[in-house]
């Protein structure tokens, strides 16, 4: 009877039936061998991005700050950044309405006017019928 081998544990099973593959991939170590071998390719697959930008950048091809959307300033000459980078743009109030923050009093119309209450919460009455 032919042998089952796990690539990920260097090891063979004993015997090549869907129960003892089973039963083998279900445990911890054999979880844990599949969790450290795609940790290391990850860090694989970083370090060689690494060095891949590092070669890059030496050889000139990636400026010194590929993330900013500002040129580095020039000596003696002020940038300004575009509008988009300047951060939120000034808050206009609407025509008519203070600023934001300066509401201290309800407005004229709902000055005088106590919030509604339900029907069944109202002083002297009870609850609506069915609701006993």
């Amino acid at each position: 009877m032919p042998k089952y081998y796990c690539d990920y544990c260097d090891t063979y099973l004993t015997h090549d039936s869907p129960s003892v593959r089973k039963t083998h991939c279900t445990g911890r170590k054999h979880k844990d061998n599949v969790k450290f071998y795609y940790q290391k390719w990850m860090e694989e697959q970083a370090q060689h991005l690494i060095d891949a930008t590092t070669a890059a950048f030496k050889a000139g091809k990636i400026a010194q700050n590929p993330f900013s959307a500002v040129p580095p300033p020039v000596a003696g000459k002020v940038t300004i950044p575009p509008p988009n980078m300047a951060g939120p743009p000034p808050r206009v109030p609407m025509a008519g309405l203070p600023p934001p923050g300066m509401l201290t009093m309800p407005p004229p119309n709902m000055a005088g006017m106590r919030p509604m209450m339900p029907m069944n919460m109202r002083p002297g009455m009870g609850p609506p019928p069915g609701m006993n």
